[in-house]
């Protein structure tokens, strides 16, 4: 199979973790970023810190969504060359809607996309939009941010993405499985633990499990991871909120298996004490956040599956009055 072309929409943790580490093994990755990040992208190239070391990729391939269109709109043998095989939308939940046309622009009929996102079930909503391309669903396991524009830090060396078709889209299996395993094993050469998913709704409830607990947990009582690592009222809040989720995925017929309030609390224990979510930095500094998809939905969710989930509907609640 040729080199696949990766887009990449959105530089930032998500993003810019998983389109660094893919060039830095060699694939064609293009990025879609903006404003400062994207200028310092440019002129100095993308810097990304590790626990383990750091590393720059420069030249970077990077440009805003109106720069991207006109590159693809050349020629007809220009605009084939550079229609991307895979796009990863790593975007907030809120920024989602604006991504529709951008891909519609430039995806081709067999441009697969895949959703990379805290918020579940954006990739079915994403199909809905894009009737005309393959949406799969996707997760990821990273903690990173922008530390400055043009500069990546992450907390960790974990960097694993879940990726797979939902089971509505199981009949496209056969003829996307090379692709699909094509997609897995690029990412894997590229330091990421890539995992093509044979059930995606379960993974990525899974993942939604741990960080709407966690963004939810730490808003609600305004601390950093540490305080969920030490036994007491927040610890006992963080894994009731996992509870919640578990009873969840139950009634939506999604069963996780094994108790995961255990692995969460692991997960939580292997983080910086001082570590905060990007929903408690966002709302914070007064700027659009998760807290729908998050929080809200959750409790929208146990209306439709009719589950009690007390937590999560006393913490929507008083974060509602809190934030109005």
């Amino acid at each position: 199979m040729y080199k696949l072309k990766y887009l990449i929409i959105g530089a930032g943790g998500t993003g810019g973790a998983i389109g660094s580490h893919m060039a830095q093994a060699g694939h064609d990755v293009t990025f879609i970023a903006r404003d400062r990040h994207l200028a310092a992208m440019k002129e100095n190239g993308l810097r990304v810190s590790r626990p383990d070391g750091e590393f720059v990729i420069d030249p970077v391939s990077a440009y805003t969504t109106d720069e991207y269109i006109n590159l693809c709109g050349g020629s007809k043998q220009t605009g084939e060359y550079t229609k991307p095989d895979v796009i990863f939308v790593c975007v907030k939940g809120y920024s989602i809607e604006d991504t529709i046309p951008f891909i519609r622009a430039v995806a081709g009929p067999d441009t697969i996309v895949i959703p990379i996102l805290n918020i579940f079930g954006t990739g079915s909503r994403m199909q809905k939009e894009l009737p005309d391309i393959t949406v799969t669903d996707g997760c990821i396991y990273v903690a990173s941010e922008i530390k400055e524009p043009g500069h990546i830090w992450m907390n960790g060396t974990i960097l694993r993405v879940v990726f797979g078709l939902r089971k509505d889209q199981k009949q496209l299996d056969e003829r996307l499985r090379p692709l699909l395993e094509k997609i897995r094993d690029d990412l894997c050469g590229s330091r990421i633990e890539g995992i093509l998913s044979d059930n995606i709704e379960r993974d990525c409830l899974r993942k939604f499990s741990y960080v709407s607990p966690q963004g939810a947990c730490g808003l609600y009582y305004d601390v950093p991871a540490g305080a969920v690592q030490q036994d007491g009222e927040i610890r006992d809040c963080f894994a009731g909120l996992i509870k919640e989720i578990s009873d969840l995925a139950d009634a939506m017929g999604i069963g996780f298996g094994e108790d995961v309030v255990p692995v969460n609390l692991a997960i939580s224990a292997g983080l910086s004490p001082d570590m905060t979510t990007s929903l408690q930095r966002d709302v914070a500094a007064g700027k659009a956040s998760e807290i729908d998809g998050l929080i809200y939905e959750v409790v929208r969710m146990g209306e439709k599956y009719g589950v009690s989930l007390p937590l999560y509907e006393k913490i929507s609640a008083e974060l509602r009055k809190k934030l109005q």
